[in-house]
C-alpha cells in the first residue's frame, strides 16, 4: 500500500473515530463506514490490518490524554489538599504515592496478599477489579479469580452497601 493511500485511509479513519460515540463503534463499524466514504474496499487483510493499527493508536493516544488529564486534575486536587491543615489518607495507601501495576492499572487498596482492587481502562470503560493474582517469574498476574464491574455497576453495588452491611451484621449476630 503507498503512503499517499494509507494517509487517506488515517485521515478517514480518524475523522469517523472522532465522530462516533466510543461506547457504541466497533473496528468493523469504522472499517466499513472508511470503506464507502472511500469508495474503496478495506475488508482484504493488508488494509483491516493498517486500518486496525489506526484505530489502536488512536484509542492509545485517547487513554494517554485522559490519563494526563486525571493525574493533572489529581495534581491539582493533591496540591488543595497538602495546602490544608489536616492531611487525610488515601483509601488503602496511608497517604502514600500512588501505586500501578505492570499493565498501568491503578491499585487502590490490597485487601490481602493475594487479592486486590484496581481500577483499569478496557476498551474505553472504566472497571473496578477485585482480583486475586499470583506470582510467576518475579511479576503478579491476575487469575480468573474475581469480579470486574463498570462505573455502573460500581454505583449500584455502592448504593446497596448500606443494606450488605446490615446483613451481615444481622448473619454475624445469629452466629454468635
Amino acid at each position: 500500500m503507498d503512503a499517499e493511500t494509507e494517509t487517506t485511509i488515517s485521515e478517514t479513519v480518524l475523522e469517523i473515530l472522532k465522530s462516533s460515540n466510543m461506547d457504541e463503534i466497533t473496528e468493523f463499524m469504522v472499517r466499513k463506514s472508511a470503506s464507502e466514504k472511500l469508495g474503496m474496499d478495506l475488508s482484504q487483510p493488508i488494509h483491516k490490518k493498517f486500518v486496525r493499527k489506526v484505530v489502536e493508536s488512536y484509542l492509545a493516544e485517547q487513554q494517554e490524554k485522559a490519563e494526563q488529564k486525571e493525574d493533572e486534575e489529581g495534581e491539582e486536587e493533591e496540591e488543595e489538599e497538602e495546602s490544608e491543615d489536616e492531611k487525610k489518607p488515601r483509601h488503602g495507601d496511608g497517604g502514600s504515592t500512588k501505586e500501578y501495576d505492570d499493565d498501568g492499572d491503578l491499585i487502590i487498596c490490597r485487601l490481602n496478599k493475594k487479592r486486590r482492587v484496581t481500577i483499569t481502562d478496557f476498551r474505553g470503560k472504566t472497571l473496578v477489579s477485585l482480583r486475586e493474582y499470583y506470582w510467576k517469574d518475579g511479576k503478579e498476574l491476575p487469575t480468573s479469580k474475581g469480579i470486574s464491574l463498570t462505573a455502573e455497576q460500581w454505583a449500584s453495588f455502592m448504593k446497596n452497601l448500606p443494606a450488605i452491611d446490615k446483613a451481615i451484621k444481622k448473619m454475624e449476630s445469629r452466629v454468635d
